[in-house]
C-alpha cells in the first residue's frame, strides 16, 4: 500500500498526511508498545502511530472516518467482534478508506488476565471471526490484537503467540474515556504524552466516544503543527485493495450526535468494570505508582456490557 502524502491529499493542500508504511510481522514485533513492554515500533524522531479502539459505532466512527479522509491520515482499528457484527458496513467502510483492522476480542471482557485457557481461546478466535465476516474477506483483518482493558498475563501473551497474533499495547493513551473528559483535554494530554515519551509513539484513542471525534480535527492540526508526522503499520503478506461493499446497508447513520446510546439489555456476561479505568491501572502499575488507592477508585465509573455494545451514560 502506498502511503498518502500530504501533497497528495485532494482538497486539502495543506493535510498532515501519511508519511510512509511500516511492515509488522508477528514474529519479529511479538509485543509492542512501552507501556507494557520494552520495545515498542521503531519509530523515527517525530513520528507517531495513530490506533483506535472498541467500535466501529455510529456516528462516532464514522466522524472519525471522515476527519481521518479529510487528512488523509491512515491508522490502525482493534474493532470488537460484537460491535462488528452489529456494524458490518463500518467495518467495510473502515478498511476500503485504506485502514488496517485488527481486533480486540468478542465481547470486550476485563478479565483476561485472570481467564482460563478455553475462554481466552473463545474470546479471541470468536473476536477474529466475527471481523473478518463483518468484513467479507478474511485477508483483511490484521494478526494484530489489543487485549481488553490491556490486561495481560503470561497465559494470554503466550496463547497470543502459539496463534501468531502480535500483541498491541500502546505508548501512550489520552485518557478519552474518561467520562466527561473534553476534546480539549483530548489534545492536550495526547500531545503532551507523546512529547514527554521522547516526540514519537504510538497512541491509543477509541472511536466510540464523542469527546474523542470532536477532538481528532484539532490534534490532527497540532500534530503538523508540531512537526508530526503520521506512519501506519500495516501486516505482512496479501492483502486485498478493498471488500465488497453490501448489497443494503445493515445500519444507516442518522446523523446526529445523540447523548445517549441505548442498545439491546440482553447479556451473556455480568456487568463489568469499564476498560478505561482498567487500563489507568495499567498505566500507574507502569509508572510505579501507588496502584491499590487507584483500585478504591476504579468502581466510581462503572457500565453494563451489553448485547453488541456499551450503554453511554449522560455527558
Amino acid at each position: 500500500m502506498t502511503p498518502t502524502m500530504a501533497a497528495s491529499c485532494p482538497g486539502n493542500p495543506h493535510a498532515l498526511g501519511t508519511s510512509r508504511t511500516m511492515t509488522v510481522e508477528p514474529s519479529a514485533f511479538p509485543r509492542i508498545g512501552l507501556m507494557q513492554y520494552r520495545n515498542s515500533l521503531p519509530l523515527k524522531d517525530h513520528e507517531v502511530v495513530l490506533t483506535f479502539d472498541d467500535g466501529p459505532l455510529p456516528p462516532y466512527t464514522n466522524r472519525i472516518l471522515d476527519t481521518l479522509a479529510s487528512e488523509c491520515v491512515k491508522v490502525t482499528y482493534f474493532l470488537v467482534g460484537r460491535m462488528a457484527s452489529a456494524y458490518p458496513d463500518l467495518v467495510r467502510r473502515i478498511y476500503n478508506s485504506g485502514h488496517v483492522i485488527g481486533t480486540h476480542s468478542q465481547n470486550h471482557p476485563l478479565t483476561f488476565d485472570q481467564m482460563a485457557l478455553p475462554r481466552i481461546e473463545r474470546e479471541v478466535g470468536a473476536g477474529i471471526a466475527s471481523v473478518q465476516a463483518a468484513a467479507g474477506d478474511p485477508r483483511a483483518v490484521a494478526p494484530f490484537f489489543r487485549i481488553p482493558g490491556l490486561m495481560r498475563s503470561k497465559q494470554v501473551e503466550n496463547y497470543l503467540a502459539s496463534q501468531s497474533l502480535a500483541v498491541w499495547s500502546a505508548d501512550e493513551v489520552a485518557d478519552d474515556w474518561y467520562r466527561g473528559v473534553t476534546a480539549q483535554q483530548i489534545v492536550r494530554k495526547a500531545i503532551s504524552r507523546i512529547e514527554a515519551k521522547g516526540h514519537r509513539g504510538m497512541l491509543l484513542l477509541h472511536d466510540i466516544h464523542p469527546a474523542t471525534a470532536m477532538a481528532l480535527p484539532t490534534l490532527l492540526r497540532e500534530l503538523k503543527a508540531r512537526g508530526y508526522k503520521i506512519v501506519q503499520a500495516v501486516p505482512a503478506g496479501y492483502r486485498p485493495n478493498s471488500v465488497p461493499e453490501r448489497a443494503s446497508p445493515a445500519v444507516a447513520d442518522a446523523g446526529g450526535w445523540p447523548r445517549v446510546v441505548k442498545t439491546s439489555a440482553s447479556s451473556t456476561d455480568p456487568a463489568i468494570r469499564t476498560a478505561h479505568q482498567r487500563k489507568r491501572l495499567a498505566r500507574n502499575d507502569r509508572d510505579g505508582d501507588i496502584t491499590a488507592s487507584i483500585s478504591r477508585k476504579k468502581s466510581k465509573t462503572k457500565t453494563a456490557e451489553t448485547g453488541f455494545g456499551w450503554n453511554w451514560f449522560r455527558r
